[in-house]
């Protein structure tokens, strides 16, 4: 049973409260995050002389946020709402909020300003012809003094996702309010992150979707924050950071490092009208990323003509993202499909992706512009229409690692073949290969979406609980659908009886194809798929997750589990290299 949405209420400095609007449930925005541990939406009250609201949630929490917060603070006593940045999502709470107080003046960036007006002229135009929007646009750094030695620091750090993303620091409590930064997506009653190594995967996996494709602009924005040595990093999701400040720091410093010497790197360029195709480049770029090749996210709205050329110049690959407005695709599109065929080589691989409404032509444009100019695509063209499913999304994360994939495999064909030698290397690889495993299936189903991938790397690991280790490769389309307390059955196949299984689950799939057409299958206890063929089957709890390379190690806990046949033997993986499955 769903848990009712609440507002849980705390201090967290000097004059300072954090209202975090609260449902164990999944919200709708969160489809492209593809986890169900529902969210928290962090807002903040810092009462000095003047009061100031950082960061009102959306449209879900609207009024039990405006009723809890008038509880506490009477809404015509505000005197400033910060926006860290602007979505149609929050318009509805702050076109409440302004009924309430209608002097009260809005901080944000010169860009989230921009979109700030625009939605209201759109969608709320009796509040502005009541009440002009007062705004103060923040173009550099800006300092506000709320009194009581509350003075804040704006600081711009935009990013293609965020372009208007503006950071706040107070100098009075040395708290840091990071907006995106940092943030995780699960709810819990932890307003901080005490033993805050239980969050780390729910803030990578957040950093992996969210994150990633603008690892260059995120690094300058944390060239912005150290310097200030803040004591709280006051997030917009998920529990405030303090306890691991220091440690989750140089963790997105790895990460983000990390993503920057990958040798070969992919331009991803669009513009989106409603927020869809926004949606669907990030889910694109996540696949991306996760098969270990580096994204560089263009939101053509915002970049200059220069930095479209350059990034076009300097990559292996490019995929262009566009929404249909009135037929047609918007003129930043326009605009740097030209500057693209006038300056990238035909033998980049490209990709074309978008949404519409009614029409996709601007899609159809793209991708004859490419095909005409002799490139070669590396999925299929991806048209959605209206809002992406989660099915949806899926698709387009396992086109972006067959994009990614393919990039690797023509780096690999190009590179010149090494003669095989007697060095320690080769006599490694060799005796690595010796080891064995048992050849199994892993399935698991998620609501609507299915997932497989034969597995050798497995091994049982402790007996009480009963659990086992399974290594899962960063780039395989399962990854993602295998965080910690996920569900999966492991089938253990059976000697004389694994060819053709063995066979279904090899076979490339094209994005969003379904693994068990024409397989014999039954749901286990957990959901997930029983291959009828097995010899036997586990159904297993994912308990932990560790990061070793190119592959995440699965240590999992055995539910439940069943052996299919009496006599049988287990099917065994022999290899000679250790370099390859």
């Amino acid at each position: 049973m769903s848990k009712v949405k609440d507002v849980q209420i705390g201090s967290i400095g000097l004059d300072t409260r954090v209202f975090r609007s609260r449902t164990w449930d999944r919200l709708k925005f969160e489809v492209e995050y593809g986890l169900s541990r529902g969210t928290t939406a962090n807002s903040f009250i810092i009462e000095g002389d003047k009061i100031a609201l950082i960061d009102p949630p959306g449209e879900s929490f609207t009024d039990i946020f405006l009723s809890a917060l008038d509880q506490r603070i009477p809404l015509n006593s505000l005197d400033y709402v910060i926006l860290g940045h602007v979505n149609p999502n929050r318009s509805n709470t702050i076109n409440k909020l302004l009924e309430k107080a209608p002097n009260v003046t809005f901080i944000t960036s010169n860009t989230g300003a921009k979109s700030l007006q625009t939605i209201f002229e759109n969608t709320y135009p009796d509040t502005v012809t009541k009440n002009s929007l007062n705004i103060i646009a923040v173009k550099n750094d800006y300092e506000l003094d709320l009194g009581k030695n509350h003075i804040l620091e704006f600081i711009t750090t935009p990013n293609p996702r965020y372009p208007d993303q503006l950071l706040t620091f107070d100098r009075a409590s040395q708290i840091f309010y990071t907006d995106k930064l940092f943030s995780a997506h699960v709810c819990g009653d932890q307003i901080l992150d005490e033993g805050w190594k239980i969050y780390q995967e729910d803030r990578r996996y957040y950093f992996d979707c969210v994150i990633a494709p603008y690892a260059t602009q995120v690094i300058k924005a944390l060239e912005k924050i150290s310097p200030k040595n803040p004591h709280i990093y006051a997030t917009s999701h998920g529990p405030l950071v303090r306890y691991g400040l220091t440690e989750l720091t140089g963790l997105y410093r790895q990460w983000l490092e990390t993503q920057q010497n990958q040798t070969l790197n992919v331009a991803l360029i669009y513009a989106s009208a409603y927020g869809n195709t926004t949606v669907l480049a990030n889910a694109i770029a996540r696949g991306i990323t996760k098969a270990g090749v580096r994204v560089e996210s263009i939101n053509a709205e915002f970049a200059s003509s220069e930095e479209i050329k350059t990034a076009i110049q300097l990559c292996d690959g490019f995929i262009f993202g566009s929404p249909t407005l009135g037929g047609h695709a918007p003129t930043q599109i326009q605009s740097a499909l030209g500057i693209t065929l006038a300056n990238a080589d035909t033998n980049k691989l490209t990709g074309v992706f978008g949404s519409f409404g009614w029409s996709g032509e601007a899609i159809d444009l793209l991708e004859s512009k490419f095909k005409d100019g002799g490139y070669r695509f590396g999925f299929e063209t991806i048209r959605v229409k209206f809002k992406p499913t989660e099915a949806i999304l899926k698709t387009c994360e396992e086109a972006g690692t067959d994009f990614a994939q393919a990039l690797k495999k023509r780096k690999k064909a190009l590179k010149p073949k090494e003669s095989a030698d007697n060095s320690l290397s080769a006599r490694t690889e060799q005796a690595l290969g010796r080891l064995v495993g048992s050849l199994c299936i892993v399935t698991t189903q998620t609501e609507e979406l299915k997932g497989a991938m034969v597995a050798s790397w497995v091994s049982q690991a402790t007996f009480n609980p009963p659990g086992l280790t399974i290594a899962v490769a960063k780039e395989r389309a399962i990854e993602s659908l295998l965080p910690i307390g996920s569900k999966f059955v492991l089938n253990i196949l059976e000697e004389g009886k694994h060819i053709e299984l063995m066979k279904q689950f090899l076979k490339p799939f094209a994005p969003g194809e379904d693994r068990f057409a024409n397989i014999e299958w039954e749901s286990a206890e957990n959901g997930c798929p029983i291959l009828s063929s097995a010899l036997a089957y586990v159904e297993c709890e994912v308990n932990k997750r560790l990061e070793c390379g190119d592959h995440w190690v699965l240590y999992s806990i055995a539910k439940n589990g069943k052996l299919l046949s009496d006599t049988g033997l287990t099917a065994v993986h022999y290899r000679k290299s250790g370099t390859h499955y």
